[in-house]
């Protein structure tokens, strides 16, 4: 097994009520110096980023992403797969081993094993969870000056007291989740959604979240991760 090139695959995102869901597959360089890779949920935001410099520095590593609009199309769950495979399809090497955290990805083409807790066991995997949860949080810092009001620097779209109250007196905003069910209670009326300052509003944000994803396309290219 240590003779095989080795692919960590893990995502993050699966449980928030907004923003994308996001996986990250890794290769490491055998003999790397990287010391204390661990589920990224662990660490400090701080050492997160830390762990994240050292990997993109000497990884081979491919981004998925999918979208809220995906996910409410196909259901979370698939959409966790598709972020896993868009990924792996993402990355230079061809893998002769595949670890994923939790369960082997559903796919012909993609033989994959799952891992129980592979983010606390393997290092690959650990490495996988720090790049979507460095990509993820700093895609969701960069939307929170669109929508003030949810907080989403702090909760990352996760249904916290102070999410779920401005989900309630504000409604739904594009980046919200419409399967979700806190979501769906709260969708905007057609009062609201007629109002001509709410369409332009709505302009405004596509205008901001197109920008947000330039930005984090490009921070992304000047560290060599495709997505």
């Amino acid at each position: 097994m240590t003779n095989k090139i080795i692919c960590g695959i893990d995502e993050v995102g699966r449980g928030p009520l907004a923003g994308p869901v996001v996986s990250a597959a890794v290769v490491l360089p055998r003999g790397h110096n990287i010391q204390g890779l661990i589920d990224s949920k662990k660490l400090s935001p701080k050492k997160r980023k830390e762990f994240f410099e050292e990997i993109v520095a000497i990884a081979d590593i491919g981004v998925g992403m999918v979208s809220r609009k995906e996910i409410d199309r196909i259901n979370i769950l698939q959409a966790t797969y598709l972020s896993m495979k868009k990924a792996f399809w993402n990355l230079e090497a061809k893998p002769e081993k595949i670890l994923v955290d939790g369960f082997a990805i559903p796919s012909k083409s993609i033989k994959s094993e799952g891992i129980i807790k592979g983010d606390e066991k393997i290092e690959e995997i650990s490495a996988a969870s720090i790049i979507a949860k460095v990509i993820r949080d700093k895609l969701m810092d960069s939307v929170d000056p669109i929508f003030p009001q949810y907080e989403f620097s702090k909760n990352k779209g996760y249904g916290t007291k102070i999410h779920m109250n401005a989900l309630f007196k504000n409604k739904a905003t594009l980046i919200h989740r419409r399967s979700f069910s806190p979501v769906k209670k709260n969708l905007p009326d057609k009062i609201l959604s007629d109002t001509l300052s709410y369409k332009k509003l709505l302009i405004q944000q596509k205008k901001s979240l197109d920008e947000v994803n330039k930005e984090i396309k490009n921070w992304l290219s000047l560290k060599n991760v495709i997505y």
